[in-house]
Protein backbone atom coordinates (compact mmCIF):
# COMPACT_ATOMS: atom_id res chain seq x y z
CA UNK A 1 0.00 0.00 0.00
CA UNK A 2 1.27 3.96 -1.01
CA UNK A 3 1.34 6.11 1.60
CA UNK A 4 -0.12 8.74 -0.09
CA UNK A 5 1.80 11.40 2.96
CA UNK A 6 4.91 10.51 2.18
CA UNK A 7 6.87 11.39 -1.41
CA UNK A 8 8.65 8.34 -2.72
CA UNK A 9 11.92 8.49 -4.16
CA UNK A 10 11.85 7.90 -8.17
CA UNK A 11 14.33 8.01 -10.88
CA UNK A 12 14.68 9.39 -14.11
CA UNK A 13 14.35 7.02 -16.80
CA UNK A 14 13.58 9.32 -20.18
CA UNK A 15 13.44 13.00 -20.44
CA UNK A 16 12.17 14.73 -23.33
CA UNK A 17 12.90 18.61 -23.96
CA UNK A 18 9.39 19.87 -25.95
CA UNK A 19 10.40 23.30 -25.97
CA UNK A 20 12.61 25.41 -24.26
CA UNK A 21 10.67 25.56 -21.47
CA UNK A 22 8.77 22.32 -21.17
CA UNK A 23 10.19 19.27 -20.88
CA UNK A 24 8.63 15.52 -20.23
CA UNK A 25 10.12 13.15 -17.93
CA UNK A 26 9.87 10.01 -17.59
CA UNK A 27 10.00 8.00 -14.02
CA UNK A 28 10.11 4.63 -12.31
CA UNK A 29 9.71 4.12 -8.26
CA UNK A 30 12.85 3.10 -6.81
CA UNK A 31 11.63 0.29 -4.63
CA UNK A 32 10.15 -2.44 -6.86
CA UNK A 33 6.96 -2.72 -4.10
CA UNK A 34 5.95 0.53 -4.74
CA UNK A 35 6.17 0.54 -8.60
CA UNK A 36 4.59 -2.55 -8.51
CA UNK A 37 1.36 -1.51 -6.56
CA UNK A 38 1.49 2.09 -7.94
CA UNK A 39 -1.96 2.59 -10.10
CA UNK A 40 -3.51 6.23 -11.81
CA UNK A 41 -6.28 6.90 -13.73
CA UNK A 42 -6.20 9.19 -17.08
CA UNK A 43 -6.51 12.85 -15.42
CA UNK A 44 -5.03 12.53 -12.24
CA UNK A 45 -1.54 14.04 -10.98
CA UNK A 46 1.17 13.16 -8.50
CA UNK A 47 2.63 15.76 -6.51
CA UNK A 48 6.20 16.09 -7.80
CA UNK A 49 8.98 16.93 -5.05
CA UNK A 50 12.08 18.74 -5.35
CA UNK A 51 14.05 17.99 -2.63
CA UNK A 52 15.57 21.19 -0.45
CA UNK A 53 13.03 23.08 -3.02
CA UNK A 54 9.34 22.50 -2.37
CA UNK A 55 6.39 20.12 -4.86
CA UNK A 56 3.93 21.06 -7.70
CA UNK A 57 1.19 19.01 -8.35
CA UNK A 58 1.58 17.77 -12.36
CA UNK A 59 -0.52 15.41 -14.33
CA UNK A 60 0.24 12.20 -15.43
CA UNK A 61 0.04 11.90 -19.08
CA UNK A 62 1.01 8.43 -19.57
CA UNK A 63 -1.39 5.35 -20.30
CA UNK A 64 -2.16 3.43 -17.02
CA UNK A 65 -1.79 -0.19 -18.65
CA UNK A 66 0.64 0.66 -21.68
CA UNK A 67 3.63 2.48 -20.75
CA UNK A 68 6.44 0.59 -18.43
CA UNK A 69 7.30 4.04 -16.98
CA UNK A 70 4.96 7.05 -16.07
CA UNK A 71 5.52 10.63 -17.45
CA UNK A 72 4.74 14.02 -16.43
CA UNK A 73 5.24 16.83 -19.01
CA UNK A 74 6.54 19.97 -16.79
CA UNK A 75 6.59 23.61 -17.92
CA UNK A 76 9.13 25.98 -15.78
CA UNK A 77 6.99 28.23 -14.09
CA UNK A 78 8.78 28.76 -10.65
CA UNK A 79 11.07 28.01 -7.94
CA UNK A 80 10.56 24.20 -8.17
CA UNK A 81 9.48 23.40 -11.81
CA UNK A 82 12.55 25.69 -12.75
CA UNK A 83 14.35 23.31 -10.56
CA UNK A 84 13.12 19.90 -12.27
CA UNK A 85 14.15 21.25 -15.33
CA UNK A 86 17.87 20.63 -14.49
CA UNK A 87 17.90 17.17 -13.73
CA UNK A 88 18.78 14.55 -15.76
CA UNK A 89 18.39 10.82 -16.56
CA UNK A 90 19.87 9.16 -13.25
CA UNK A 91 18.65 11.83 -10.78
CA UNK A 92 15.99 11.51 -8.35
CA UNK A 93 12.86 12.98 -7.34
CA UNK A 94 9.71 12.36 -4.84
CA UNK A 95 6.29 11.73 -5.91
CA UNK A 96 2.91 11.78 -3.89
CA UNK A 97 0.23 10.15 -5.55
CA UNK A 98 -2.00 9.58 -7.47
CA UNK A 99 -4.48 12.11 -6.50
CA UNK A 100 -8.00 13.22 -7.57
CA UNK A 101 -10.71 12.26 -10.10
CA UNK A 102 -9.97 11.59 -13.70
CA UNK A 103 -11.64 11.44 -16.78
CA UNK A 104 -15.15 9.56 -17.44
CA UNK A 105 -13.64 7.32 -19.91
CA UNK A 106 -15.98 4.41 -19.05
CA UNK A 107 -18.59 6.44 -19.40
CA UNK A 108 -17.27 7.28 -23.39
CA UNK A 109 -16.96 3.90 -24.28
CA UNK A 110 -18.76 2.91 -27.55
CA UNK A 111 -19.00 7.27 -28.56
CA UNK A 112 -17.50 9.91 -29.84
CA UNK A 113 -14.95 11.76 -28.20
CA UNK A 114 -14.34 15.26 -28.77
CA UNK A 115 -10.97 16.82 -27.05
CA UNK A 116 -10.63 20.18 -26.76
CA UNK A 117 -7.63 21.66 -25.29
CA UNK A 118 -6.33 25.40 -25.31
CA UNK A 119 -2.87 27.04 -23.87
CA UNK A 120 -0.08 25.53 -22.88
CA UNK A 121 -2.19 23.21 -20.34
CA UNK A 122 -2.92 20.32 -22.64
CA UNK A 123 -1.09 17.58 -20.73
CA UNK A 124 -4.10 16.82 -19.20
CA UNK A 125 -5.87 15.72 -22.81
CA UNK A 126 -2.70 13.62 -23.46
CA UNK A 127 -3.31 11.04 -20.90
CA UNK A 128 -7.09 10.64 -22.93
CA UNK A 129 -5.74 10.28 -26.37
CA UNK A 130 -3.04 8.18 -25.23
CA UNK A 131 -5.79 5.63 -23.83
CA UNK A 132 -8.69 5.67 -26.39
CA UNK A 133 -5.47 5.18 -29.22
CA UNK A 134 -4.22 2.23 -27.49
CA UNK A 135 -7.95 0.81 -27.07
CA UNK A 136 -9.22 2.66 -30.74
CA UNK A 137 -11.89 -0.72 -30.97
CA UNK A 138 -14.01 0.42 -27.67
CA UNK A 139 -14.40 4.28 -28.63
CA UNK A 140 -16.18 5.81 -31.91
CA UNK A 141 -14.38 8.83 -33.43
CA UNK A 142 -11.71 10.85 -31.73
CA UNK A 143 -11.70 14.77 -32.44
CA UNK A 144 -8.65 16.88 -30.91
CA UNK A 145 -8.81 20.32 -31.08
CA UNK A 146 -5.92 22.14 -29.66
CA UNK A 147 -5.40 25.84 -29.72
CA UNK A 148 -2.36 28.12 -28.55
CA UNK A 149 -1.56 31.76 -28.35
CA UNK A 150 0.94 31.95 -30.65
CA UNK A 151 2.43 29.28 -32.88
CA UNK A 152 5.75 28.49 -31.43
CA UNK A 153 4.02 27.72 -28.15
CA UNK A 154 2.63 24.11 -29.62
CA UNK A 155 3.78 20.96 -28.26
CA UNK A 156 3.63 17.82 -29.12
CA UNK A 157 3.99 18.43 -32.99
CA UNK A 158 5.34 14.59 -34.41
CA UNK A 159 2.69 13.02 -31.58
CA UNK A 160 -0.18 15.09 -33.36
CA UNK A 161 1.11 14.20 -37.01
CA UNK A 162 1.03 10.41 -36.08
CA UNK A 163 -2.44 11.06 -34.01
CA UNK A 164 -3.75 12.31 -37.07
CA UNK A 165 -2.75 9.15 -39.01
CA UNK A 166 -5.03 6.98 -36.57
CA UNK A 167 -8.54 5.63 -37.70
CA UNK A 168 -11.29 7.28 -37.41
CA UNK A 169 -9.17 10.19 -35.92
CA UNK A 170 -9.43 13.62 -36.29
CA UNK A 171 -6.73 16.62 -35.30
CA UNK A 172 -7.38 20.40 -36.05
CA UNK A 173 -4.83 22.69 -34.77
CA UNK A 174 -4.77 26.57 -34.02
CA UNK A 175 -3.27 29.35 -33.46
CA UNK A 176 -4.50 32.80 -32.05
CA UNK A 177 -1.21 34.66 -33.44
CA UNK A 178 0.64 32.20 -36.16
CA UNK A 179 3.84 32.93 -38.23
CA UNK A 180 3.78 32.77 -42.35
CA UNK A 181 4.98 28.77 -42.23
CA UNK A 182 2.15 27.98 -39.75
CA UNK A 183 0.12 25.17 -42.35
CA UNK A 184 -3.30 24.99 -39.74
CA UNK A 185 -5.73 27.47 -38.72
CA UNK A 186 -5.17 30.95 -37.59
CA UNK A 187 -8.08 32.17 -35.40
CA UNK A 188 -9.75 30.73 -32.13
CA UNK A 189 -9.97 27.22 -31.28
CA UNK A 190 -13.60 27.70 -30.97
CA UNK A 191 -13.71 28.48 -34.78
CA UNK A 192 -12.45 24.52 -35.54
CA UNK A 193 -15.74 23.55 -34.13
CA UNK A 194 -17.22 24.55 -37.68
CA UNK A 195 -14.82 21.89 -39.26
CA UNK A 196 -15.99 19.46 -36.80
CA UNK A 197 -19.39 17.10 -37.18
CA UNK A 198 -21.09 16.31 -33.95
CA UNK A 199 -23.27 13.61 -33.21
CA UNK A 200 -24.58 15.19 -30.10
CA UNK A 201 -26.44 12.36 -28.90
CA UNK A 202 -23.43 10.02 -29.05
CA UNK A 203 -20.69 12.22 -28.13
CA UNK A 204 -18.62 13.58 -24.88
CA UNK A 205 -16.16 16.43 -24.71
CA UNK A 206 -13.50 16.36 -22.95
CA UNK A 207 -11.65 19.92 -22.18
CA UNK A 208 -9.17 21.56 -20.60
CA UNK A 209 -7.05 24.98 -20.32
CA UNK A 210 -7.85 28.71 -19.68
CA UNK A 211 -11.85 28.94 -18.15
CA UNK A 212 -12.39 32.45 -20.46
CA UNK A 213 -11.50 29.44 -23.83
CA UNK A 214 -13.35 26.53 -21.98
CA UNK A 215 -16.34 28.56 -21.26
CA UNK A 216 -16.35 29.98 -24.73
CA UNK A 217 -15.94 26.79 -26.09
CA UNK A 218 -19.22 25.45 -24.07
CA UNK A 219 -21.58 28.31 -25.04
CA UNK A 220 -20.70 27.24 -28.84
CA UNK A 221 -21.32 23.27 -27.82
CA UNK A 222 -24.42 24.23 -26.55
CA UNK A 223 -25.34 25.89 -29.65
CA UNK A 224 -24.48 22.48 -31.33
CA UNK A 225 -27.30 21.45 -28.91
CA UNK A 226 -24.38 19.05 -27.05
CA UNK A 227 -25.84 18.63 -23.61
CA UNK A 228 -24.23 19.94 -21.03
CA UNK A 229 -24.37 16.54 -18.61
CA UNK A 230 -21.97 15.13 -21.77
CA UNK A 231 -19.60 17.82 -20.95
CA UNK A 232 -16.29 17.29 -18.69
CA UNK A 233 -13.68 20.45 -17.70
CA UNK A 234 -10.33 20.18 -16.26
CA UNK A 235 -9.59 22.66 -13.67
CA UNK A 236 -6.26 24.61 -11.95
CA UNK A 237 -6.15 25.67 -9.10
CA UNK A 238 -3.21 26.35 -6.73
CA UNK A 239 -2.93 22.98 -4.81
CA UNK A 240 -0.63 22.69 -1.93
CA UNK A 241 -1.58 19.33 -0.31
CA UNK A 242 -3.54 17.14 -2.46
CA UNK A 243 -5.54 15.77 0.69
CA UNK A 244 -8.21 18.69 0.55
CA UNK A 245 -6.39 19.32 4.09
CA UNK A 246 -4.94 23.02 3.50
CA UNK A 247 -7.81 24.88 1.76
CA UNK A 248 -5.19 26.57 -1.05
CA UNK A 249 -7.67 25.08 -4.21
CA UNK A 250 -11.09 25.22 -2.61
CA UNK A 251 -13.52 26.15 -4.97
CA UNK A 252 -16.80 26.95 -3.82
CA UNK A 253 -18.10 23.67 -1.88
CA UNK A 254 -15.29 21.88 -3.76
CA UNK A 255 -11.97 20.88 -3.07
CA UNK A 256 -9.84 20.47 -6.77
CA UNK A 257 -7.52 18.19 -5.54
CA UNK A 258 -10.09 15.67 -3.99
CA UNK A 259 -13.03 16.34 -6.09
CA UNK A 260 -11.71 17.01 -9.05
CA UNK A 261 -9.60 18.09 -11.15
CA UNK A 262 -12.21 16.77 -13.78
CA UNK A 263 -15.51 17.67 -13.59
CA UNK A 264 -18.89 17.64 -15.32
CA UNK A 265 -19.62 20.41 -16.37
CA UNK A 266 -22.77 21.35 -14.34
CA UNK A 267 -21.53 20.61 -11.26
CA UNK A 268 -19.61 23.69 -11.76
CA UNK A 269 -20.99 26.32 -14.22
CA UNK A 270 -21.65 28.37 -11.68
CA UNK A 271 -18.69 29.01 -9.98
CA UNK A 272 -16.50 29.09 -12.97
CA UNK A 273 -15.15 33.18 -14.05
CA UNK A 274 -16.13 34.14 -10.33
CA UNK A 275 -13.77 36.67 -8.97
CA UNK A 276 -12.28 35.55 -5.59
CA UNK A 277 -12.84 31.84 -6.74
Amino acid sequence: MIDHYCPHEAVIVDRVDNSSTIFTLGLLFTDPQVHQTYHFRPGQFNMVYLYGAGEVPISIVSDPDSDALYYHTIRKVGRVTDGLAALQCGNTLGIRGPYGRGWPLEKALGKDVLIITGGLGCAPSVSIINYILNRRQDYGRLMILQGVKHSDDLIYRQSYDQWAKMPDTQVLLAADISTPKWPFFTGLITELLDYVSLDEENTLCMMCGPEPMMTAAVKRLKQETLAEENIYVNLERSMKCALAHCGHCQLGPHFICKDGPVFCYPEVKHLLGKEGL
